[in-house]
């Protein structure tokens, strides 16, 4: 079956420069998570056409979401980064590479949001359509590694908050996660890796993003997606290296990044802008889910990290551990 023809580069390999691009001028190293390549692909030349971008260029580097912050601080080059978490940018913040503020603007830091989908096989075969479909005898359900992958973790907190957003205690949303992670038969790198394994046949559901989703049916896939009554709003954060090179272009490329035009054509590429205005008119909606919630509803970060990945004690981490053995 046909993938979609976008490719995930690996670390230092990942940083290649824009068909096409100028080679004169100011070049911006823009560095992201595995899914948003297509729309950057119509937001830089409308950036390049703006007065602050002519004679910018721009490498593009796309990858698992932890991976990329980790290989930014192992010199990985840099100017903007389009994260799958917050908590990947405060990677770079303790590393001294992004400022402690890079989240007070009037969008927290936030370029564009999403919420986790479950996408099945053509027909439905298997009647998938509520995350307690998802643990049924016989189900493969695909979700890719939460130690490498944003969207992974996306997906497991919307899993576990889905559970207790039914009335269930935090035992039971535990117990589900735990189920759940019995019927993965394999955990890819990255959100794009775990939709192209969907894609070439395995699995009877996949766990993702909404505009992954979206950017398959686009591309001609045979994606059906069904957005949960309980499922989390996905924050995807923006920030600017602050030892950039040319922190002005970069400031210029982040600022651009919020216009009406730009998020526009994220919205056009299937991401929720946070421009509500930006959202409007599009054949696809952005619904809002009866019990939606955000990664506050579980405690924030600082407390969901502790809770579900902390490297020794999280509960997926014990998960993971008992997969293993």
């Amino acid at each position: 079956m046909k993938r979609i023809a976008l490719t995930v580069f690996v670390l230092a390999a990942l940083v290649v420069p824009v068909a096409g691009a100028r080679t004169t001028g100011t070049i911006l190293n823009l560095v992201a998570y595995s899914t948003p390549k297509a729309a950057f692909a119509t937001i830089i030349p409308a950036f390049q056409k703006t007065t602050a971008g002519k004679d910018v260029s721009f490498t593009q580097s796309y990858g698992a979401s932890g991976d990329q912050a980790n290989a930014i601080v192992n010199g990985l080059p840099a100017d903007v980064v389009d994260l799958s978490l917050a908590p990947d940018v405060q990677t770079l913040v303790k590393a001294g590479l992004v400022a402690s503020d890079w989240n007070k603007n009037r969008y927290n830091g936030i370029v564009t949001h999403s919420v986790v989908v479950i996408v099945v096989r053509p027909g439905n075969p298997k009647h998938i359509r509520t995350w307690n479909d998802l643990i049924k005898p016989g189900v493969e359900v695909l979700t890719p590694n939460p130690v490498t992958s944003g969207g992974a973790r996306w997906n497991v907190l919307a899993a576990y908050g889905a559970q207790l957003k039914l009335g269930k205690t935090p035992k039971q949303a535990a117990d589900y996660l735990t189920k759940l992670f019995h019927h993965v038969p394999v955990q890819d790198t990255s959100a794009r890796n775990a939709l192209n394994t969907f894609l070439g046949g395995k699995g009877d559901a996949l766990l993702t993003y909404e505009n992954e989703a979206l950017l398959a049916q686009r591309s001609g896939q045979p994606v059906y997606f069904n957005i949960p009554k309980a499922t989390i709003r996905i924050d995807n954060p923006l920030a600017v290296i602050q030892t950039s090179k040319n922190k002005a272009a970069a400031q210029a490329f982040a600022s651009f990044l919020y216009t009406p035009t730009a998020q526009r054509l994220f919205a056009a590429s299937g991401y929720r802008p946070v421009l509500a205005s930006a959202g409007k008119g599009f054949h696809y909606k952005f619904p809002v889910r009866p019990q939606q919630f955000t990664v506050d509803y579980l405690g924030g970060w600082a407390k969901v990290q502790k809770t579900f990945f902390d490297p020794n004690t999280g509960l997926v981490t014990k998960i993971e551990q008992h997969l293993g053995g």
